[in-house]
């Protein structure tokens, strides 16, 4: 059954157990739609996640196509799946036509974002017509109803936000109080920046499950280009590990699905309600950790 995801996360507090999520994001061709929907979703499924997510794309680019995959991995696999939206490239009335689609194919769970500009690099400007921040695109969601919103949050600060990390997190602090039901974090590989994160988000009086995302280090060069892109940083202990592994993807992917591993025990053990894995689309590491960690 589909669900808000309000409600699964609400269930598994009360049986104190995680919530355990993936993310895909819409292929380029049909080669690879078919490996998601034929092979990694299916292994992945194996493992009964919570719920998955599907991206949207650097500048709205993939808006169809991601409406499209969230329909056919509920229909198809009949795991509940929200769908990112953002600001980018829209107006409101836009923006309020994606929401009638995704009501109509059975979306009940939303990622509002403002979103990358297209081609994910450079300013982002608003789209006359549209919003510039996500909480607008939060109060949306919450005016128009029926979605369990969801939104995103920077244990490190927004890359963006140039007037630092604390005032990232009041914009965030604001944007739960607009209408977020549950937080999901960008990766991270220092758990000390998610644990100041977190508590200066529960001081302020945020209640909303906050959910660390996990991706499991796949290459040196792959994982030095994401941290470059998102603001995201390497620890000088485990970029002194990467070095080791720069010409060894499979010695560095063994390395990346510990790594994971032990971060994600410790975000577990000191209270995480749950963990959102980024799969690249892929089923090996996340099954692996999953595995580790005992929540198959």
């Amino acid at each position: 059954m589909i669900q808000p995801i309000r409600d699964i996360f609400a269930a598994k507090q009360a049986a104190r157990k995680p919530v355990i999520s993936f993310e895909f994001f819409p292929t380029k061709t049909d080669e690879g739609e078919r490996n998601l929907m034929e092979k990694t979703i299916p292994a992945l499924a194996k493992l009964r996640p919570d719920f998955c997510s599907v991206t949207y794309g650097a500048g709205g680019s993939t808006r169809e196509k991601t409406l499209g995959l969230v329909a056919r991995i509920q229909n198809e696999h009949g795991l509940t799946t929200m769908a990112h939206l953002t600001c980018v490239n829209a107006t409101e009335a836009e923006t309020r036509h994606v929401l009638a689609q995704a009501r109509a194919l059975g979306v009940k769970n939303i990622l509002a974002l403002r979103g990358d500009p297209p081609g994910g690099t450079g300013e982002f400007v608003k789209t006359e017509g549209g919003f510039e921040f996500s909480y607008q695109l939060v109060q949306l969601l919450r005016e128009v109803g029926g979605f369990s919103i969801g939104v995103a949050g920077f244990p490190e600060g927004h890359i963006a936000c140039r007037e630092g990390k604390l005032v990232d997190w009041q914009r965030l602090k604001h944007k739960i109080d607009c209408g977020a039901d549950f937080v999901v974090t960008q990766l991270f590989f220092d758990n000390a920046d998610f644990y100041e994160f977190r508590d200066f988000l529960v001081k302020a009086g945020v209640k909303v499950p906050i959910v660390p995302g996990i991706i499991s280090i796949g290459s040196a060069a792959q994982i030095k280009k994401f941290t470059a892109l998102c603001g995201a940083k390497l620890p000088a202990p485990l970029l002194a590990d990467l070095e080791k592994y720069a010409a060894d993807d499979v010695a560095c992917a063994a390395f990346g699905v510990d790594y994971a591993t032990k971060q994600a025990q410790d975000l577990l053990k000191n209270g995480a309600p749950g963990l959102h894995f980024y799969t690249l689309n892929k089923a090996a590491a996340t099954t692996q950790i999953v595995q580790r960690l005992g929540l198959a």
